[in-house]
């Protein structure tokens, strides 16, 4: 199949839903499907790869996420490309103003589109105080993947929601994991003395955004309280993000890494003991699994990846919804047990280990290949006799 993907974030960019359209499109094409792959342009020139043929269109900085960009609407061009070179299917993953133009293009050219729900949009206003706009943002996002034909899904919970929304072909596409990278083996014993740790000392590991819609608050008082009862815990970050500076100027002690990706990052997870992650906004949260591939037990609420995925009190612990006080808790009886920290680590490592990379590959092939029969048997049944 000739393939269109439209995502306004894609490598070298780091976060979540970068990593996830990348990992799709690579996998797609090492099946041989051809990619045309359209993004806003970065200050970093794309690197071409093999089977994914990209087009770099305009884009404009996020605001308060410096190195970010959103793509800027282009429907001639993409009528223009798609006229010349038609695909056979379109998959948009990102739902800002390039992402709706490659939507409402498709749908004028006939060609059958599917749209990824990665990124709580619908959450952020809050954060960022104009929460005011929520509903605003909340009526966009069904606006948008109504048009589509499917929207692709990580949990039958963001299924579930979507439909309340009014979206009823909400499709499961589930993530997937690299057990091979992140595994406990790249564990780095020098990597920790230069955190100033011995073997013995609980490490607590954020990775992500350093940004407002992460729960940065609960995050920085819940290692408080670890402190307090384990004075000699140590807070590593890995990311980035518009909080950061400020979180680094507030709290000396902690220690702030910068962004990090594929072995590097692979070790730092390795390299800790324990994942605390208090976010509320995700749509899924891919480092958990991340996380649980390399043997850390994870604290988290009972959203996204933590709802699929963390068994309490066997690979972690799961928290409801908005408890702080029960998050914080679990994050320090966790961590004043050393003991309990290896034993549900290495349920951590049990409990993902069939989350194949090429298992999902292969589901979101099948899925796309299922969209085009479909468009095909219904174009055959309004074609004139």
């Amino acid at each position: 199949m000739r393939i269109g993907i439209i995502s306004e974030t894609y490598p070298p960019e780091i976060n979540g839903v970068a990593l996830t359209v990348h990992s799709l499109a690579t996998g797609l094409a090492s099946r041989g499907h051809e990619i045309d792959l359209i993004r806003p342009r970065q200050q970093t020139s794309h690197v071409d790869e093999p089977g994914i043929h990209a087009l770099e269109t305009r884009g404009a900085a996020l605001p308060r996420y410096p190195g970010l960009r959103f793509g800027l609407p282009a429907p001639r061009t993409l009528r223009k490309r798609w006229s010349e070179q038609r695909p056979d299917v379109i998959y948009v993953a990102t739902e800002g103003p390039l992402g709706r133009s490659a939507v409402k293009t498709a749908v004028r050219l006939g060609i059958p589109v599917a749209t990824g729900f990665h990124t709580r949009f619908d959450t952020y206003a809050n954060h960022y105080g104009v929460g005011f706009l929520t509903p605003v943002v909340h009526g966009y996002l069904r606006r948008f993947h109504c048009r589509a034909n499917i929207t692709l899904v990580p949990t039958d919970a963001l299924a579930a929601e979507l439909a309340a929304m009014g979206v009823d072909h909400a499709r499961l596409l589930r993530r997937a994991v690299d057990t091979k990278l992140f595994h406990p083996s790249r564990r780095d014993n020098a990597l920790r003395e230069s955190w100033g740790v011995d073997a013995d000392t609980p490490v607590v590991l954020y990775v992500g955004r350093i940004a407002p819609e992460k729960n940065l608050d609960l995050a920085v008082s819940t290692f408080r309280a670890i402190q307090q009862k384990t004075p000699s815990a140590r807070y590593v970050w890995v990311g980035d993000g518009p909080a950061r500076a400020a979180l680094q100027a507030a709290h000396p002690d902690f220690i702030f890494v910068g962004m990090k990706r594929d072995e590097a990052l692979a070790a730092h997870y390795a390299s800790a003991d324990m994942f605390s992650f208090p976010s509320l906004s995700e749509t899924f949260g891919n480092v958990i699994l991340e996380a649980l591939s390399a043997g850390l037990p994870v604290v988290a609420y009972n959203e996204g990846a933590a709802r699929e995925h963390l068994i309490d009190g066997v690979n972690g612990f799961r928290i409801a919804s908005g408890d702080a006080q029960a998050f914080t808790a679990a994050a320090v009886t966790l961590a004043s047990d050393i003991r309990l920290i290896r034993h549900l680590g290495s349920a951590a490592v049990a409990s993902v280990e069939r989350l194949s990379p090429d298992a999902v590959i292969r589901e979101f092939e099948h899925q796309l290949q299922q969209l085009v029969e479909e468009n095909e048997h219904e174009r055959h049944i309004v074609a004139p006799a």
